[in-house]
């Protein structure tokens, strides 16, 4: 167990993911039905067969980053391997996930999976500087342990995304689940090291040469403000939060983060600088040192 206790899982994630394995076990079972009575199609095979093409999907993935990633290590990208082995200790992990670093072509992004017992993340080339630096170390530090909170949290395992299959068959009920699953691990990046929220924010927003040009407040505050029937359609049609409510969501630890409607502050108040105390996320501490 973490000594520094464990970020809060978003209300909405457990009750959506009963909903999509619900969904995902009745038509599993329907399919096996048509299957049997010779009724069937391509896409009552793809069903039949989802338990077969979710492992070969996540062994082809594990397995082109251990081909093609550089793997993270005390010698190739130390800076990103501590933040790993940090994030890891920090969550009461027993075993720190691999972690590589992948070609990033001016993409910004990061991910979590797993095959088998294997665990991993990877990270992509531009979150870093020449000779193997984070540009924003804080902010790396939040999108790691957010990656790294995914694989805590569950979100990786082999028969949570099998039950998960049907997730782009439900594009509102699978999105919100999806979302809900984000909120949980940017609770995780908050965990971790929540002095990189506004970069990591600012980064996802306006990418890491101008990224402090963003500011996140400003930016924040629109969540309450922009509205209309697309706004809400943007977002139900989102696998991540939208970048406005999510940065509200991190600002605002009194609550936890919209999936449907748009954030409002409390009544009678204004956000103050830095966001509003937690009142369900465990407070950010200093890294444990990690020997």
């Amino acid at each position: 167990m973490s000594p520094f206790g464990m970020p809060a899982r978003h209300s909405w994630e457990i009750p959506m993911l009963i909903v999509v394995v619900l969904f995902t076990v009745f038509a599993y079972a329907i399919a096996v039905l048509l299957l049997v009575t010779d009724n069937f199609d391509q896409y009552v095979l793809l069903m039949v067969f989802a338990p077969i093409l979710v492992w070969l999907g996540r062994g082809v993935l594990y397995s082109t980053q251990r081909v093609n990633g550089v793997k993270m290590s005390p010698t190739q990208f130390p800076e990103g391997h501590r933040m790993v082995v940090e994030a890891a200790a920090r969550f009461g992990m027993t075993k720190v996930p691999d972690a590589y670093v992948v070609l990033g072509n001016g993409q910004i992004n990061a991910f979590a999976s797993g095959h088998g017992f294997r665990r991993f993340v990877a990270v992509y080339s531009d979150l870093f500087e020449i000779g193997g630096a984070a540009r924003e170390p804080d902010a790396l530090a939040f999108i790691i342990g957010h990656e790294v909170g995914h694989i805590a949290a569950g979100h990786v395992s082999y028969w949570r995304q099998l039950g998960m299959f049907l997730v782009p068959f439900l594009p509102f009920i699978g999105n919100s689940l999806i979302r809900a699953q984000e909120y949980t691990a940017d609770n995780h990046g908050f965990c971790n090291r929540h002095t990189g929220v506004p970069a990591a924010m600012g980064t996802l927003a306006a990418g890491k040469y101008m990224n402090t040009l963003v500011g996140f407040d400003e930016m924040a505050d629109r969540a309450a403000i922009e509205k209309g029937f697309f706004i809400w359609v943007v977002n139900a049609m989102s696998s991540h939060p939208v970048l406005t409510w999510r940065m509200w969501a991190l600002r605002d630890r009194s609550r936890h983060g919209k999936l449907w409607l748009r954030p409002s502050p409390p009544a009678g108040t204004v956000p103050p600088p830095g966001g509003y105390p937690s009142a369900y996320q465990t407070p950010a501490l200093p890294p444990k040192p990690v020997p």
